[in-house]
């Protein structure tokens, strides 16, 4: 059995990113290595890359580039196009210029957000605006589309580490070769030896990580649509899911105390706004008993509804 709403000061702890507490002792164990940088030349061929403290010094820098007057409008498309989107992104524009959800006489590059590992569709076609693009893959780092074209469209490529491995800083910049580079990132040497040991010891199970995170989701699709909550994304070839986020519009769900409820269970999670859906956790260091536990907590919550 499951403990349902535990004692505040005893809750496990769930995040969407894999760290977990356990990891602050197993990352001090690994050996010196740079591997990753290894797998970064082969992977991006002849682009350049910096690694930065996190993702939103990769937002910055790739801005910064840009010289953008206040007046002028980045103007930020998302693979569902809903209008959420993370402060963690505006506000990175907000230093530099307007924002809009829509292409504008004003946009002068364009900020594509691959949300939650879902490719944006059609990539190339905005390239046929001939406006500079951003490509925020976050949450995206080991999906492909069909195309092979996400992560490769961009002028500049922005990763998050901590979505996809056991880290609790860390980001990465990606450009095109012809742009001219001269600006890093900010990152103490003593920290980037520590994000190059990690990445370096997992993105030799990049292979287990993908197929683990399929796993989850598949497995959590199946049981909560047992409640008729169903999957918002398609999970489509290619795609390596950075969420699991369902739809609750077949049920009178207070999505708000919703949040609280999974929270409050010690779950990270979230309101899609805008639309009646909702995401948890689904990365690779679960094990079917927390995928059945997050069901559980789920059920409860409809139970006390009806």
């Amino acid at each position: 059995m499951f403990i349902l709403y535990p004692d505040p000061y005893s809750l496990p702890t769930y995040r969407i990113g894999p760290f977990q507490t356990k990891d602050i002792s197993l990352n001090q164990l690994l050996p010196d290595s740079d591997r990753i940088d290894s797998y970064f030349h082969e992977r991006f061929g002849d682009f350049w890359f910096t690694y930065t403290y996190n993702g939103r010094e990769a937002i910055h820098l790739a801005l910064k580039h840009y010289k953008l007057s206040k007046n002028d409008v980045v103007t930020i498309l998302t693979t569902s196009g809903n209008f959420y989107i993370s402060s963690c992104v505006t506000n990175e524009i907000e230093k530099f210029c307007k924002w809009s959800r829509e292409i504008l006489p004003e946009t002068k590059v364009l900020f594509v957000n691959h949300e939650f590992g879902y490719p944006y569709p059609e990539l190339w076609k905005l390239k046929l605006l001939n406006l500079p693009i951003i490509e925020d893959c976050a949450g995206s780092f080991f999906s492909e589309d069909n195309e092979k074209t996400i992560g490769r469209t961009g002028d500049f490529v922005i990763y998050s580490f901590p979505k996809m491995f056991p880290l609790q800083v860390g980001g990465l910049l990606v450009s095109a070769s012809h742009i001219n580079h001269n600006y890093s990132g900010q990152i103490q040497a003593g920290m980037l030896r520590y994000i190059k040991n990690v990445l370096s010891e997992y993105i030799g199970r990049k292979d287990q990580i993908i197929s683990k995170r399929i796993k989850n989701y598949t497995e959590l699709r199946g049981r909560f649509e047992e409640s008729g909550l169903s999957e918002r994304f398609k999970l489509e070839k290619g795609t390596v899911p950075g969420v699991f986020m369902f739809r609750t519009d077949n049920h009178n769900i207070n999505l708000p105390e919703l949040k609280k409820h999974f929270w409050a269970h010690g779950i990270q999670s979230s309101v899609f706004y805008g639309e009646d859906a909702f995401f948890i956790p689904v990365h690779q260091a679960l094990t079917e008993f927390d995928l059945d536990y997050f069901y559980e907590v789920m059920k409860v919550f409809i139970q006390k509804a009806e």
